[in-house]
């Protein structure tokens, strides 16, 4: 049964008024529409009591940190009463001690929300007036799960809304004790404990058949001796679910091994014992190999940095560096942060942080007062980022961003944060192991009955129900989706794409069609003055002045080309200085300009909500630029039409080839949404090989474009993840590209394209296919075991055997996964 939660979170919204209605409308349009959510609304806030978001949803499929990264990007912030925490620990080796914590966790007072993963990652959402992080790692160190320890890989960092903490255990909340390490052996304690229990199995078995001068207790004392160190972490394991009223497939081993001792069969029982702790074991170590591919990239980051700080040059620490210092980088050394280049030139590797595979040219900004105050606008040419690799030329930065708050780190952290997102088929595997296991317990228990039908001793009846006990125990089906979707994601990482869970990388392999915004997506984002037609008397200088001081305030694509051709035309000569945009979506903008009005926009602008039509002869030029497959934008000063302006979009490098790509990938079907002019959507549709284009579209008419295309089928939006955020929510899957550099971006969308290239989401889409079908492959294998074994064994199939080819399967599954992080697909 699906669990809905009801929350009144608490918002903090801008309290300008305009500023706080686009927040409120934008947060909204990103949550409207998502699955998992069954109704939301803002309430206003009312005297002390601040603005509230009410949200009905199913925390499995969206998560309480996704609905905190989506308020981030529309603008508002979640309140400190509800906090997040995402911790790296020690003590959760596989999916089924992860179950355990999970479940632990959950019954705690004041947790809203809370995974493990089998890597030792954990997440809560939980609300500080009911609890709090001592209290958590407390409930946590009780399970032996303890901090991770120093000097090992960078645990993810905990934090609330108030700003970021450090790893769990900091400010002198300390839970030193036998576990801090991993065990009581340090890490390796549950292979140490696996192979003691091998060892004493076969040296028990030597003495029972050769050493017959032995004394007689001499075996057994051996067996017991495997017993303890095979069963101890089973033990606990089924202790802790026992507690929270689970029968989980570790209390099934306990069980069908004391069955064995029962009998006396003491060497099967130590047998049955040493490959499931064996099996365990390997899978610690497999699940390891997917986590240490993501904690290599929040490696490549350079502990200092050189530092020019008055006058002089010093080495710091990177957690020491502040947003405005010059850093200096000299050739062949990573860069220690996110920054741009005021200084020298360079080619740089990029590819830990947006996958590209050859260096890129970078070269200093143009204005760097322009950069420090707008540094998201600054040109890709110019902006850097922390743990990519210089070429050889020394290069100088202003730093932008804290180390902390670097792309990189934050990719690390999101990664870190989708590994403990559950996809589709884990939940539904989840929820078939709640059904199957007690299936299995009452099936083992009329085995116990069979010598009434069937004429044996009671011994040989018990001894089958503990067989079909160990090969009905969906070990394998318990890990074979986890170890799939953590080692795709990990694979995804270090190729520049940030998938944010196991949902959309599922979603993303069973897509059959994509929609696309045009520009910045489709085409190169960078569009050019084509044409200038001055209308009711105005001069070429006139129209442009007005157009470059009004859009030097917007951060629009548009606007950015129209400020830099035209100040290119005008000479460089600045214009008067215009004061009060207001940015009408999807239609242009407004603002004052020497006491009278000016608007910039498309013609549907004109005509409607107050503001007077178009005369005749800017309707007319408006008209052949549109026909001849332009971008038009009207320039009205006052009430006197200044004229129009047109501009030309070019499809980006490698579209058409992308697009191809994506087709034989099995996207049979992809359409362009633009709000552009249809001509023009149409027009660049067929530059790039799509056969559906649908222009003149307003913010609101690509949503609801988008939620047609779902009626029919699955469908993904791929756009910036900022103008095109609405239209992502309504999607199966929401795609953003060029997320390094924009924080909107990567907190909205689903999946994340590091770079701006669209070469890189067939490689995404091809990994997700390739997961989707491993994923398949080991359910397959799992279930086909379990239903080879469980016959077998009742027709006389021994438990030694039984459970040799059970945790072979485990196994098997484990390691066809990892499989995933030698993707290479087509690049």
């Amino acid at each position: 049964m699906t669990h809905k939660l009801r929350l009144d979170i608490p918002l903090v919204l801008p309290q300008i008024p305009d500023a706080h209605d686009a927040v409120v409308k934008r947060l909204l349009q990103d949550l409207q529409g998502r699955q998992g959510i069954d109704k939301v609304h803002v309430s206003e806030a009312a005297g002390d009591a601040p603005a509230q978001l009410c949200i009905h949803f199913d925390p499995q499929a969206l998560p309480l940190a996704r609905i905190r990264e989506l308020a981030q990007a529309a603008g508002a912030r979640i309140a400190e009463r509800f906090a997040h925490v995402l911790w790296q620990m020690e003590g959760i080796g596989h999916p089924r001690r992860a179950e355990t914590v999970t479940g632990h966790l959950q019954g705690l007072a004041g947790v809203l929300q809370a995974q493990a993963s089998a890597t030792g990652l954990v997440h809560i959402d939980f609300d500080r007036r009911l609890t709090g992080e001592p209290a958590l790692l407390d409930a946590l160190a009780g399970l032996g799960v303890t901090p991770q320890q120093a000097g090992a890989a960078p645990p993810a960092a905990a934090h609330g809304e108030a700003g970021h903490r450090h790893a769990p255990g900091e400010g002198g909340h300390d839970h030193d004790h036998a576990h801090a390490h991993g065990g009581l052996l340090g890490p390796n304690t549950e292979m140490i404990f696996a192979l003691a229990c091998g060892v004493l199995l076969g040296a028990g078995a030597a003495i029972s058949r050769w050493a017959t001068a032995a004394p007689s207790w001499a075996p057994l004392a051996c067996f017991v001796l495997a017993y303890a160190f095979g069963g101890f972490y089973t033990l606990r394991e089924a202790v802790d679910n026992l507690k929270l009223r689970r029968f989980e497939i570790d209390s099934l081993m306990l069980v069908a091994a004391a069955g064995a001792a029962a009998l006396g069969s003491w060497a099967e029982g130590a047998l049955l014992l040493f490959l499931f702790s064996l099996g365990h074991a390997l899978e610690h170590y497999a699940m390891g190999r997917a986590r240490r591919a993501i904690e290599a990239l929040a490696q490549l980051a350079p502990e200092t940095a050189t530092v020019r700080r008055g006058g002089q040059t010093q080495s710091l620490p990177v957690e020491q560096l502040a947003v405005g210092d010059i850093v200096l980088v000299r050739p062949n050394e990573r860069l220690p942060a996110d920054g741009f280049i005021v200084a020298g030139s360079s080619a740089i590797d990029q590819a830990p942080v947006t996958g590209e595979s050859i260096p890129v040219d970078k070269h200093p900004v143009a204005d760097a007062a322009a950069a420090r105050a707008r540094p998201d606008a600054v040109d890709a040419a110019s902006r850097v980022f922390a743990g990519t690799l210089n070429g050889a030329g020394a290069i100088e930065i202003e730093v932008t961003r804290r180390s902390g708050d670097s792309a990189l780190a934050r990719v690390v952290r999101m990664v870190g944060e989708a590994e403990t997102r559950k996809s589709p088929t884990q939940r539904f595997t989840d929820r078939f192991e709640r059904i199957f296991v007690p299936v299995v317990l009452g099936l083992s228990f009329l085995l116990l009955f069979a010598w009434v039908v069937v004429d044996e001793p009671f011994r040989e009846s018990f001894y089958r129900a503990m067989a079909v006990l160990v090969a009905a125990s969906p070990c394998a089906l318990a890990i074979a989706t986890p170890s799939a979707v953590l080692s795709g994601i990990a694979r995804a990482a270090r190729s520049g794409v940030l998938i944010k869970g196991g949902a959309p990388l599922e979603e993303l392999g069973a897509l059959t069609a994509m929609a696309f915004d045009k520009t910045g997506t489709l085409t190169e984002g960078r569009p050019r003055i084509a044409d200038i037609v001055p209308t009711d008397g105005a001069t070429e200088e006139e129209l442009l002045s007005v157009a470059v001081a009004v859009e030097s305030l917007s951060d629009h694509p548009l606007a950015a080309a129209i400020v830099r051709d035209g100040l290119q035309r005008l000479g460089g000569q600045p214009p008067e200085a215009a004061e009060g945009l207001q940015n009408l979506v999807g239609r242009g903008v407004t603002a004052r300009l020497g006491g009278e009005t000016v608007w910039i926009g498309k013609a549907g602008m004109f005509g409607s909500d107050g503001v007077a039509p178009l005369g005749d002869a800017a309707r007319a030029a408006i008209g052949r630029l549109g026909d001849s497959g332009r971008t038009t934008m009207a320039v009205r000063r006052g009430s006197r039409d200044l004229g129009a302006i047109g501009l030309l979009d070019t499809p980006r490098a490698g579209a058409r080839e992308a697009l191809q790509q994506l087709r034989e990938l099995g996207i049979s079907r992809m359409i362009m949404i633009s709000g552009d002019h249809s001509k023009v959507a149409r027009a660049i549709a067929e530059q790039v090989g799509l056969d559906e284009a649908i222009g003149d579209l307003m913010p609101e008419d690509k949503v609801e474009a988008i939620r047609r295309l779902r009626r029919e089928t699955r469908v993904a939006m791929v756009g910036d993840g900022v103008n095109d955020a609405p239209a992502m929510a309504n999607a199966t899957v929401g795609i953003a590209m060029g997320a390094a550099g924009s924080d909107v971006a990567l907190e909205t969308a689903d999946i994340a394209l590091m770079a701006d290239d669209l070469r890189h989401l067939p490689f995404a889409v091809g990994l997700s296919r390739h997961t989707r079908a491993v994923i398949r492959q080991n359910v397959f294998v799992s279930l086909g075991i379990v239903a080879l074994l469980v016959p077998a064994t009742i027709m006389g199939l021994g438990i030694g055997a039984a459970v040799a080819v059970h945790e072979g399967s485990t196994l098997l599954v484990v390691f066809n996964a990892l499989r995933l992080l030698a993707y290479r697909g087509r690049r």
